[in-house]
């Protein structure tokens, strides 16, 4: 099947900015540009450049043109989406550590974010998430065991927790908090930072319809990973 056309300019665009040809904030090629180069409709390069756009590849300044975006991952504040899906849209190669997957006993912070008696069983993940093999997000969850019975049995180099959990306990609610912090030195081991880089930690609260299903801390290097969003005003 041949490829489509959109895809091919996602695919030639990643490809100049991975080899370095188009570096950090220099202009790509315009609509009309593309669509000459690659001989399609105008609608076929835009629809690249908006998904590319979207992913945090390039930025797009109405009136200047389009750029490629700075070298950090970007994340939306706004949507939870899945980590190897986001690292993969950037057209870059995801691949995950598991560091434990077991059952515990739930201290008293995890039993309140949890709705759950002190002490009670739960389980807990730790896993570090790679983009391009470089450490970008350590993620400690905490999973209520009656929403997601078989987690312990999970090969989470498959699919992630997020991709499981909205499969077995549809996400319905989230909340979240997002500090600055710096981080200890099992942190900066994991994530392969020196003493002095500040991170970005999202704590985070899911809700399938009968209650809690998780709650996780999510620690990203300051200086791989930012948070973004767009809102429109009516």
């Amino acid at each position: 099947m041949a490829t489509p056309k959109f895809a091919e300019i996602k695919q030639y665009i990643i490809g100049c900015i991975e080899s370095g040809e188009w570096e950090e904030n220099a202009r790509v090629p315009s609509e009309n540009q593309l669509a000459e180069l690659f001989v399609c409709s105008r609608m076929t390069a835009r629809r690249a450049l908006t998904e590319l756009t979207d992913n945090g590849v390039l930025e797009r300044s109405q009136g200047l043109g389009t750029f490629v975006a700075g070298r950090k991952s970007q994340s939306s504040m706004l949507a939870i989406r899945n980590i190897a899906d986001e690292i993969k849209d950037r057209g870059h190669g995801y691949s995950v550590q598991q560091l434990a997957l077991e059952q515990v006993n739930a201290t008293a912070p995890i039993a309140i974010a949890l709705a759950l008696e002190l002490g009670s069983p739960v389980f807990h993940s730790v896993l570090v998430h790679c983009e391009q093999g470089v450490p970008l997000q350590v993620e400690e969850r905490y999973v209520n065991p009656a929403f997601a019975p078989d987690y312990l049995v999970q090969d989470f180099s498959e699919q992630t927790p997020h991709e499981y959990l909205s499969q077995v306990a549809p996400l319905t609610e989230a909340h979240h908090t997002i500090e600055a912090i710096i981080a200890s030195s099992e942190l900066q081991q994991r994530l392969a930072i020196p003493a002095t880089e500040p991170c970005l930690q999202i704590s985070r609260r899911t809700w399938s319809r009968q209650g809690v299903v998780s709650f996780a801390k999510l620690v990203h290097p300051g200086s791989r990973f930012k948070l973004g969003g767009h809102l429109t005003f009516n």
